[in-house]
């Protein structure tokens, strides 16, 4: 799986680097550019889906009907159906495949958020595994042992697992105080990844990416505390932002499903869910992940809302409804026509 996901990951970073070098090493104005560059891209896939929705919504009553004649016959209905769906020329899986490429090109673009020194610095990605394995490793070896000194260090690095961004926990690491390491890892251990590590911070160095943005270090992960006026911290903004975008995006999206589908306020209670999911979850990652969160949201939520309000189902259904209309009329129109020049012929052979 690792690998299917190394032949995007890899282009895909080199295309963010590209990114970076052309705003001035700048991570965040390279994530916003590249989560914008991919939506774009994936706006014709948007649009076939909603043309799936279309001819679902075209086909309903008549599978509301089959449902009524067949009951609780299932495999009946199932096989009424494949053969309305085959009459009709619908795919039954129309719009699954635009939904999986989509889901698996945001979970690239997400894996190279967390993985910034592997997929955009070139690291080798087994030097710096065995420097964030080393640093975890150490890391619970002191928490067991001296947990005031682990709440120490812990305060400073705000280490975190390597599914939760251990390369962005590097990276700040590496800008802030890479001394901390020789302090926190045994001599034996250290001494083991030293090389590894001195490899690490020259790709790092030599990609000169900052990770700054608005004065916020997108490597740094939030620590809540109840405690806001005292605990408070600038990387809370990060996860708030994320809340606030996709809250936006949210209520954007439902009032255009009000719009073209009056059971969409059903719906409500599950699209502002998710952003408070994403408000809590925030608080466990990474500025730069949920920095993308909210790029994302925003970016594909709008393009998202503008494609329904154009290739809305009831839209679309009109506009095929029309062209069906005039079809019909041209036909009406030609048979007429003929209808007058037959006496006109019959006329002349006479």
């Amino acid at each position: 799986m690792q690998s299917l996901f190394n032949i995007i990951n890899i282009p895909f970073g080199y295309i963010m680097r590209m990114l970076s070098t052309l705003f001035g090493g700048n991570f965040a104005a390279a994530v916003f550019a590249f989560t914008l560059l991919i939506n774009v891209i994936l706006i014709p896939l948007n649009i076939k889906s909603q043309k799936s929705t279309v001819q679902q919504t075209r086909i309903k009553p008549k599978l509301d009907e089959l449902k009524k004649r067949y009951g609780d016959d299932r495999q009946k209905y199932s096989e009424a159906m494949q053969k309305l769906y085959q009459d009709e020329g619908v795919s039954m899986s129309g719009g699954c495949l635009p939904m999986l490429i989509r889901l698996l090109l945001m979970l690239s673009i997400y894996s190279i958020i967390l993985s910034p020194l592997t997929y955009m610095a070139n690291a080798d990605s087994k030097q710096v595994a065995n420097v964030t394995n080393a640093i975890s490793t150490a890391m619970n070896d002191l928490k067991q042992s001296d947990n005031e000194k682990y709440t120490e260090i812990s305060n400073k690095i705000s280490w975190k697992s390597s599914s939760r961004g251990s390369e962005l926990s590097l990276i700040k690491i590496i800008h802030d105080d890479p001394g901390i390491l020789e302090d926190l890892l045994p001599e034996k251990e250290y001494a083991a990844i030293e090389s590894d590590l001195a490899a690490v911070v020259k790709a790092d160095r030599d990609t000169n990416v900052s990770y700054a943005f608005l004065g916020i270090d997108l490597t740094e992960t939030p620590k809540f505390s109840f405690d806001i006026f005292h605990d408070a911290q600038r990387i809370w903004i990060m996860p708030i932002i994320a809340f606030l975008a996709q809250m936006f995006t949210s209520a954007l999206s439902l009032i255009t499903q009000k719009k073209i589908n009056p059971d969409a306020q059903n719906m409500a209670g599950m699209m502002l869910t998710m952003p408070l999911i994403s408000l809590v979850l925030g608080f466990t990652f990474p500025g730069g992940v949920t920095f993308y969160w909210a790029c994302s949201a925003l970016i594909s939520g709008l393009i998202q809302v503008g494609v329904q309000n154009f290739y809305g189902p009831y839209k679309m259904l009109s506009r095929q409804r029309m062209k069906e209309l005039v079809r019909e009329c041209d036909f009406e129109t030609n048979q007429l026509k003929k209808a007058e020049q037959e006496p006109q012929n019959d006329s002349a052979i006479e």
